[in-house]
This record gives C-alpha cells, sequence and structure tokens, in this order.
C-alpha cells in the first residue's frame, strides 16, 4: 500500500507469493475500508492539484519517470517475475515497454487540444466556439497479474498526462511493481496527492472504490465476468474495460507454415498463456493442416519450462494452483469431445507443459471460453468463408490474425472478423504501447493506447462566444 508518498505499513498483511516456487516474497501492508477513504480524500486534493499544474510540467514529470524505470531495470524486471512467474527476459521487456509508455503518455500531455466549432452553417452569425479537453477527476486503475507494470502505465500515465489523480488497485497477486512505480512518480516530481495504490482483495476495497461517486473514471483489464459485475454496480461513470480473448489465427494454404509455426510458439505460450490476446485457436487450410500441425508440434515440443528467473527459460509457471485446475479442465473437455492432445495436456509442478490440442468440436471450452492456459487448438477449415465464421462464432473479439498472400481474402477478413484488431501475417499477440488497443463483444469497452486513452480520461467542454 502506498498513500500520501510512503508505503503504508499495516497489521493485516498481503504476501506476494512466488507462482514457481510458493516462496514468499515480499510482505506488503493490505489495505482496509478506512484507508479506502483516506485515499479517495488525498486523490480529490490531487485532482485540485494536477488540474492546475500546466501541462508542461505533468509531461516533464512523466519522462522523468521513464527514465528511472529504465535506470532501475533490472529491480522492476526481477520484481515483476517474482511476483507474476513470467520469465526473467519477459519482464526485462515489459519494463522497457513501461517506460517507453510513459514516455508515450509524456507526448500526449502535450498533444491535448481541443478544436473550433462553427456556427454559420445555417446562416450569418456572429458567434465564435470551441471546445477544451478538461480532465475528469479521480482515475481509478484496475490492473490484472500478467503484465503488472506495463499495463498500470496504460492507465496511469494518460491519467496524470489529462490533469487526473489515480487511485491504483493493483492485483492481489502482484503489487509490488505497481507500488514501485507509484514511488518512481513521486521521486518524479508527481504531487504525492496524485498517487494512491491500495492493495487488497477485489471484491472488498476494490468494490468499494467503484461505487464511490469521487471516483469518475474506470480503467479495468481483467476477465470479462469481472468487468460484467464493476459495470453493473459503477453508477454513471466513464469505463473502459480491456477484458477477455480466445485469439484465432487463420492460416490460408499459400502462408509462409515455418514462419507461422515460430510465431505461434511465441504467440501461444509466451507468459504460460496468460495474455488477453494470446493464440488459443489456430484455423488452417485443411488442405496443409498436418504441415502446419507437424511444425507447430516441433516447435512446441522444444519450449524450454521452468524456473522463471533462469536466463534459457521460455516459459514460466502459472499464477497459481487455480488457473492449473482450469488449464486441466479445458484439456479434459476437448479430449471428451473428440480432441487429440498432440504434445503436453498435463502438470508438471507449478507448470502446464504447453500443449496442442488437434480437431477439437467448437463447443468445446478451449474454443468457446478463455483458457488463460498454454493451449493452442487446432482446426481445419474448409474455405476463407468457413473461417471468420468460426473465429467469429465466440463471446469475444479482441484481436486476430491472417496469414495469406491473397490480398483479396485478407481484405475480406479485414472486413468481416468481428475484433478490435485484425492483423495481416501477423499473430493478434503483437502489440505495441501506441496503437489503439481493445476490442468488441465481450473483450472490452474504449481503447488503450496513451493518445487514445487521454481522450477517454477527459471529456469536452465548450465555450460559446457571441458579440453583443
Amino acid at each position: 500500500m502506498f498513500i500520501k508518498g510512503k508505503r503504508v505499513v499495516r497489521d493485516k498483511k498481503i504476501e506476494v507469493i512466488n507462482p514457481y516456487n510458493d516462496q514468499i516474497v515480499e510482505t506488503l501492508g493490505r489495505s482496509e475500508n478506512a484507508d479506502v477513504k483516506e485515499a479517495l480524500a488525498i486523490a480529490q486534493k490531487g485532482f485540485d492539484i494536477l488540474r492546475k499544474m500546466p501541462a508542461g510540467e505533468r509531461s516533464r514529470i512523466l519522462e522523468k519517470t521513464a527514465q528511472i524505470i529504465i535506470s532501475r531495470r533490472d529491480d522492476f524486471s526481477r520484481a515483476i517475475a517474482l511476483e507474476s512467474g513470467k520469465t526473467i527476459n519477459e519482464a526485462r521487456s515489459e519494463a522497457d515497454r513501461a517506460a517507453n509508455t510513459m514516455k508515450l503518455s509524456a507526448i500526449a500531455a502535450l498533444k491535448l487540444t481541443g478544436e473550433t466549432v462553427r456556427f454559420d452553417l445555417g446562416g450569418q452569425s456572429k458567434k465564435l466556439g470551441f471546445f477544451m479537453r478538461v480532465p475528469l477527476g479521480i482515475v481509478l486503475a484496475i490492473t490484472p497479474f500478467n503484465f503488472p507494470l506495463n499495463l498500470s502505465c496504460h492507465k496511469i500515465g494518460p491519467a496524470i498526462a489529462a490533469g487526473n489523480a489515480v487511485i491504483h488497485k493493483p492485483a492481489t497477486k502482484t503489487p509490488i511493481s505497481g507500488v514501485m512505480l507509484a514511488e518512481a512518480l513521486v521521486e518524479a516530481g508527481l504531487p504525492v496527492e496524485g498517487i494512491s495504490v491500495l492493495t487488497g482483495p477485489g471484491s472488498t476495497i476494490g468494490m468499494t472504490l467503484i461505487k464511490d461517486p469521487l471516483v469518475k473514471k474506470i480503467s479495468f483489464t481483467g476477465s470479462l465476468e469481472v468487468g460484467e459485475t464493476i459495470t453493473a454496480n459503477c453508477g454513471m461513470k466513464r469505463v473502459t474495460m480491456e477484458l477477455g480473448s480466445n485469439s484465432a489465427v487463420i492460416a490460408c494454404k499459400d502462408a509462409p507454415l515455418e514462419i507461422l509455426a515460430k510465431k505461434v510458439r511465441k504467440g501461444g505460450y509466451t507468459l504460460a498463456g496468460q495474455v488477453c490476446i494470446s493464440i488459443q485457436r489456430v484455423y488452417v487450410e485443411d488442405t496443409v493442416a498436418d504441415d502446419l500441425l507437424g511444425m507447430l508440434t516441433d516447435e512446441v515440443k522444444h519450449i524450454k519450462y521452468g524456473d522463471q528467473l533462469l536466463e534459457h527459460t521460455e516459459m514460466g509457471p502459472m499464477i497459481d494452483n487455480a488457473a492449473l485446475e482450469k488449464a486441466e479442465l479445458f484439456c479434459e473437455d476437448a479430449v471428451k469431445k473428440g480432441g487429440k492432445v498432440i504434445v503436453g495436456g498435463k502438470r508438471e509442478g507449478s507448470i502446464f507443459t504447453p500443449t496442442i490440442i488437434y480437431n477439437v468440436p467448437e463447443d468445446a471450452l478451449v474454443i468457446q471460453e478463455e483458457a488463460f492456459a498454454p493451449i493452442v487448438a487446432v482446426n481445419a477449415f474448409n474455405g476463407i468463408d468457413d473461417a471468420i465464421q468460426k473465429v467469429n462464432n465466440t463471446k469475444y473479439g479482441l484481436q486476430a490474425g491472417v496469414f495469406t498472400r491473397d490480398i483479396t481474402k485478407a481484405l475480406q477478413c479485414a472486413r468481416e472478423i468481428d475484433a478490435g484488431g485484425v492483423l495481416i501475417n501477423e499473430i493478434p499477440t503483437y502489440r505495441v504501447d501506441n496503437m489503439p488497443y481493445g476490442g468488441t463483444k465481450g473483450s472490452g469497452i474504449g481503447r488503450e493506447g496513451p493518445d487514445f486513452a487521454i481522450r477517454e480520461m477527459t471529456e469536452e467542454k465548450l465555450v460559446i462566444l457571441d458579440q453583443i
């Protein structure tokens, strides 16, 4: 917990556990209802300060925060790896991305402008009008375990850039890097009232924050089920919901199969598949299905998994036992319905082995739901219309990948796949931090990426002047 620029100790503790070996990484104070009330009062004061702060100053704070993250890359990386279970190399990449997200937020602070409004469209008018974008107030940032630093930056950076104050509620399993980020922001010059971090269960302190009228905006990344609970309880608040997915890849017969197999090796098993845009479904044209399955199997068999702190490890543990049990359930369901496990499909301690399941019925859990596990289902299709129909036949729509050299098929997929992003000759796991990122259907509401998030953390205020 982090309030008024300092870590706060409480009698009740949160033990942060290394998911690989169940050892305690660090102990933090657990927030209580009194802390929620204090954080809200502090944030209201912070908003009064930040909305009056020049945009250039907010930008400088964010830029300096990025520099601090870079200077402490090793510390941030180790914290991310230990608390989330991602490999040390994945954690280093996240730290680099987080610094870049803060730099992009610094730029967004300087670019935030309004527009003029014409009043002479229906005839002569002496009125002059414009709108300016103004901050909302207190932004509640609720972040998940899988990208505990960068996804925090995606919410906190644009919020501060716009002149809002922030209360950050990180995932209870991964609060360390969120507190470290708040410390970096204050060290960079952010007023202590501008950022608080509350640690504890979402069902208690999270719900209290969600319902409080002082909170004007909620930016949440997590599951569809929790997102629905938030929107059902938050009242008249702005919301950005970055929710789940079961991202698909279409591989046409003219696709570069060897390249695709290597990309799926990365996109389906990074962070043990615990990524919203992790590849969960591969639809390959029937005439080349066996070829791709063989290449992909060879790639997946060679994934090195184990202790996330070792340099050679490609895939670390799952976050907890519940995630492992869910992965087992999805595999058992797929096999029961007729799918064939080609490789993996079992637990080894805290690891769920990299898994491929072939010929899975479309009503199976691994096709319809979000596995959030290192499981990739491979199915054949006959014709591009069949592939598009299968990709769309779920409640999710975050990102999808299409591999083909046929521009007509590529454009048809871009038009007809119902997702927030359609990537041609790239896997759906691809993301850079300046792009508009978000989904359709059950995958969310709104877009992230600092240039886009800052719009959703401000509102237009209209000004009209008349000559009298």
